[in-house]
């Protein structure tokens, strides 16, 4: 979803090629060739080299574009939010979320407990960042900082943390959703994805 939001605002053609990791299909070595970690999202380039990591693609994208900073503060704080995404967000309030739409927090409560915990605090933490007034999270300016984090925040709900309940986060949000050339195009998990009976 991240880099497919920022393709579509650049305005570049893609090709969207979909990967289902719930079939093994990301275990293939013709996927490991393409990311030796096997995960999704991956880029491949007209040169035919491949990137693979949502923000190292959203940094590669945003290069010489108004999505990135220059360089300078304003692009270390860009990296500083990226890797905060990385770490806590995705790592915490995605997994709690999947744990959830998948059915497997009934097998690994405690697990789920742990990272929903986790996930508020992440948002937490992210709320406190958007406190001193600004719109995004960067800074002033729209960037792939916000692209990233929107992702995963957006529907933490999914996860049983509410992003609207936090005092600066609801206007974030809307400030992101308002950007031209935004779409929202989450899909729901596979039904095959779960871990309950079919």
């Amino acid at each position: 979803m991240k880099a497919r939001i920022l393709l579509r605002q650049l305005e570049l053609p893609y090709e969207r090629v979909t990967v289902d990791l719930f079939k093994g299909e990301t275990r293939t070595a013709e996927h490991f060739g393409r990311n030796p970690d096997g995960r999704v999202p991956v880029l491949e380039l007209d040169s035919g080299e491949t990137i693979a990591e949502s923000a190292a693609i959203l940094l590669h994208l945003g290069e010489g574009t108004p999505y990135l900073p220059a360089d300078g503060l304003a692009r270390t704080r860009v990296h500083q939010w990226l890797f905060f995404e990385q770490s806590r967000i995705e790592a915490e309030l995605a997994y709690a979320r999947f744990l959830r739409l998948s059915g497997r927090h009934e097998q690994i409560p405690e697990v789920y407990e742990n990272r929903l915990k986790r996930g508020r605090d992440a948002l937490v933490a992210l709320d406190r960042g958007l406190s001193d007034g600004r719109d995004f999270a960067a800074g002033d300016e729209y960037t792939v900082a916000d692209v990233a984090l929107y992702a995963y925040v957006h529907c933490a709900g999914d996860a049983g943390a509410d992003p609207r309940e936090h005092a600066h986060i609801p206007s974030w949000l809307d400030h992101v959703e308002a950007q031209p050339g935004f779409v929202n195009d989450l899909e729901p998990l596979p039904d095959h994805a779960s871990a309950r009976p079919v």
